[in-house]
């Protein structure tokens, strides 16, 4: 069964001027979608890679399938961890923010220095490692799947992301989606270190 373009959690004008519709028609429905599209071709010009999920090919593939199917996944997991309504953590999560930076505030500052300063391509991201959280970074495709990491938020820093919105300029991207648009509700639930899956699709 060939890999698919998800769906997007809310409507492309949902987010007024933090992301725009037509943000969503070349970030969602070009850049994703390229990655979709040619990762259906590696697979199906291969029969041993056919019926492997999408996370079981992350994990055994090098190369340029590797850089494919680590962008859907990556790209799939960060439209979820986004909503068009702020929202503000609560409950475990929030216990965890606390003791792990002091306050939601400076999370928010981990996490933007993390992506601001990621030289190039890459995402930034929040995991949860050893019951507490870390943020770290990716280059290019990679992804926490390859990892084994407990990944709970990931943030887009390719310029694909925010060329568009905000011209280049990665750290008022970073800073209003941080500030305005994480669904916080979608991390915590990711707590259950079921996170992985919530992107993965069948092979």
């Amino acid at each position: 069964m060939p890999f698919v373009l998800p769906e997007l959690p809310y409507a492309k004008d949902a987010f007024g001027k933090i992301l725009s519709p037509e943000t969503f028609d070349y970030h969602h429905g070009k850049h994703h979608n390229a990655y979709v599209v040619k990762a259906n071709e590696l697979v199906a010009a291969d029969p041993a890679l056919q019926g492997k999920s999408l996370v079981e090919l992350i994990k055994s593939s090098k190369g340029g399938l590797f850089n494919q199917v680590g962008q859907i996944w990556n790209h799939s997991f960060y439209w979820l961890g986004l909503s068009p309504e702020k929202q503000e953590p609560t409950g475990k999560l929030l216990d965890l923010i606390n003791e792990g930076f002091g306050s939601v505030d400076v999370l928010i500052d981990k996490l933007k220095a993390e992506a601001v300063g990621h030289f190039a391509s890459g995402w930034a991201a929040l995991n949860l490692k050893d019951g507490k959280l870390e943020v770290t970074s990716y280059h290019d495709a990679d992804t926490p799947v390859a990892h084994d990491a407990t990944p709970l938020f990931i943030l887009d820093v390719w310029e694909h992301a925010y060329y568009i919105d905000y011209r280049n300029v990665r750290p008022d991207y970073a800073d209003t989606i941080l500030k305005n648009a994480v669904n916080w509700e979608f991390v915590a639930q990711n707590l259950d270190g079921k996170g992985v899956s919530r992107a993965d699709q069948a092979g």
